[in-house]
């Protein structure tokens, strides 16, 4: 299991910026960090019942908490801070990105929703 030796949180971006010890490196935005949240509020209770986050272009991280050594507790600024996102979880993130923004936005405009910015 890949474990970070470097966690940057770059406000002004909004970027947390994750290197991995087995070189692996990944960038991943606030709003994509709080739109894949683990928590159950955003999977659901199991397949299929995941709910669409709209309108967080602009969230941002109020704070990030180690838990044990396996997981990070993200605190966002829209005062979500449930669901502990692990070292693997993170890292799938970073692999699956292009994939994972790619469907969050067929999902909002599926929805009627408007997307605003790049995230």
């Amino acid at each position: 299991m890949p474990r970070p030796t470097d966690i940057k949180l770059h406000q002004k971006s909004r970027v947390l910026e994750l290197v991995f010890d087995d070189g692996y490196t990944c960038n991943l935005t606030c709003e994509y960090l709080r739109v894949h949240s683990p928590s159950a509020e955003v999977q659901g209770h199991g397949p299929g019942q995941e709910v669409l986050q709209v309108g967080k272009e602009d969230v941002g991280i109020e704070g990030l908490e180690p838990s044990g050594h396996y997981a990070l507790k993200i605190r966002f600024d829209d005062g979500h801070d449930s669901g502990l996102f692990t070292w693997n979880y993170l890292y799938a993130l970073g692999q699956r990105y292009e994939e994972n923004w790619a469907r969050y936005l067929e999902r909002l405009e599926a929805a009627g929703h408007t997307h605003r910015g790049k995230g």
